[in-house]
Order: C-alpha cells, then structure tokens, then sequence
C-alpha cells in the first residue's frame, strides 16, 4: 500500500505549460503518474503534449478540469504571485489533495491560504517542497523516479536533497519505501510530520518510518511526543543543520536557530526520549534501518 498518492491518482496540474511545469510533467507521466489535465487561464480548449505523443486537456479553471476529467489531486508549480490563489481554487473545486512545489510565497499570503484550508476538505502538501512519490505507482513533483523501490519505510521529510538522499541510500541497501513524502521547510505549510505518522502508522504495510527533519521551530519536538505516544512502528530520524551558527538562516525559511529555541541538538534529545533511532549523519539511516531489520525480522 502507500499513503496520499497510488497508480489511481488523478492528476492536474497548474503551471503545465510553463518551462519547470512542462518538463517536470512530462517526467510525472513517463514515470507513470496519471496526469488527466492542466491549468491556464488562457490556454483552455488546447492540449499539453507529453511524451509519446499523448494529449493532455488543458483547462481554464480547476471546476471545469474536475468534472471533465475527474482529477482528484493537483500540482502547483506556478509563480508564487499566482500560487496561493491557485492553492485556493484548487479547494473550491473540491480536489481533495494539492501540492504546491512553488517556493518564496510570502508567509502572509500562506497564512491566508491556511485559514481557506483549514475550513475545507483539501489536504495540502506543500509549499516549497519536492513533492512525493509512491515507488513504481505514481508521483508528484521532483523526487527522482529511480533512486526509489517499492517496500516496507516510509519516509518524511523537510529537507528535499536529503529526501533523495536518504532514499537513494536506502535502495541500494535493498530496502524498499511505501511513500516518500517531502513536506517543504516553509514557516507555514500545509501537511506536516505528524500528518504523515499518523498515516504511515495506519498505513498496513508500512512497516518502518524515517523522519529527517532540520533546525528551527518545534515541529520535530510535537512530532516526538506525537510518536511517544501514538506510534508502534520503529521511527529512524536525523535532524540537519548542527553546526548551524545561532540566529543564522540555513535555507529553509524555517530554519533558524533563536537562542535555545529549534537547535538540533534539542531535537535530538527529544526524538531519542521518545524511542526514535536517532543518527547524526544521513548517511547513517540505511545502515541503522538495516541493522534493525537484521536484528528483528
């Protein structure tokens, strides 16, 4: 099985004709995801071409996309003037889960999104995030097709080069994934990591998680004591940014360090009091992940 995403998910996507759109698109499709249309407001009534030669319905609206094709997912990777409204007709319409890959949205606007979000039945990932992918079914976003294999880990994360990191070492130890999911770094985003554990733990054949998060806020701490008390699968986590200098940004707008407040160090501690398998390298996931299987399976 897999969480959010499978081989019938229906996608549209917003932003299909630009240059990131359109390449990224036609790689969503010649990896198998079932892209059935596209956004532009004036582009309707024309086709995107994929690859192969397939034809794919470009509409001017998500309602109209919705109910001539049945798109029950959507990416976002539009200019960040124009994604959070895009985010927003994306939930009028009804489709229940958006991804927004755009990045530099300003946190105002995202919090004007989240309130819109908050009152819907839309599920966002997202924004500035790498997206996700469900090894040999579907994906949405950047996560690279190869490096991934169907099994049993589940994977979430902030940071989207260590996503394809992690990921990549744990294939070629032979280990499989479920669902990778790249939740983004932004101060206000939509799903986070204790969405994902709660999914991945009801999730039948999702048989182990790894969490990597990054420095500042608190998200790793509320998902520690999320997992201390709802998780029965064995979590593996690494937390990037330990030499990061206080006060200083380091990449994600979320990332920084004020005071005692968000450092690695202090999520260490907490992710470790809760039971997780806690690495201080990356590199080091794979083999932990392994080692365990070893020893309990």
């Amino acid at each position: 099985m897999s969480i959010l995403i499978n081989k019938d998910t229906k996608v549209v996507v917003a932003g299909i004709t630009g240059g990131q759109g359109s390449f990224h698109t036609r790689k969503m499709m010649s990896e198998g995801t079932n892209v059935v249309a596209g956004i532009h407001p004036k582009k309707g009534g024309t086709n995107f071409e994929g690859p192969d030669g397939a034809q794919v319905p470009i509409f001017t609206n998500y309602a109209d996309a919705v109910a001539e094709t049945g798109a029950n997912a959507a990416m976002i990777i539009v200019p960040p003037k124009f994604a959070p409204q895009s985010i927003i007709d994306a939930a009028d319409a009804g489709i229940p889960f958006v991804v927004c890959v755009t990045e530099y949205i300003p946190v105002l606007a995202m919090a004007r999104v989240r309130a819109v979000i908050d009152k819907s039945n839309t599920r966002l990932l997202g924004p500035n995030c790498p997206g996700l992918l469900t090894p040999e079914e579907s994906k949405i976003g950047f996560i690279p097709w190869n490096i991934a294999m169907k099994g049993p880990v589940g994977v979430v994360s902030k940071s989207g080069t260590l996503t394809y990191e992690v990921v990549d070492a744990l294939t070629r130890e032979g280990i499989g994934q479920s669902t990778c999911v790249g939740i983004g770094g932004d101060p206000i985003n939509g799903t986070n990591f204790i969405d994902c554990l709660e999914l991945f733990e009801n999730d039948s054949e999702t048989k182990y998680i790894v969490m990597i998060g990054e420095i500042g806020g608190n998200a790793e701490e509320m998902a520690a004591e999320y997992i201390k008390e709802n998780v029965s699968k064995p979590v593996f986590s690494f937390v990037a940014g330990s030499s990061a200098p206080p006060g200083r940004r380091m990449g994600h707008a979320g990332a920084i360090v004020e005071g005692n407040s968000g450092t690695a160090e202090g999520k260490f501690k907490a992710l470790s009091a809760a039971g997780v398998t806690v690495v201080k390298n990356p590199d080091l996931i794979a083999d932990a992940v392994k080692a365990y299987i070893k020893e309990n399976e």
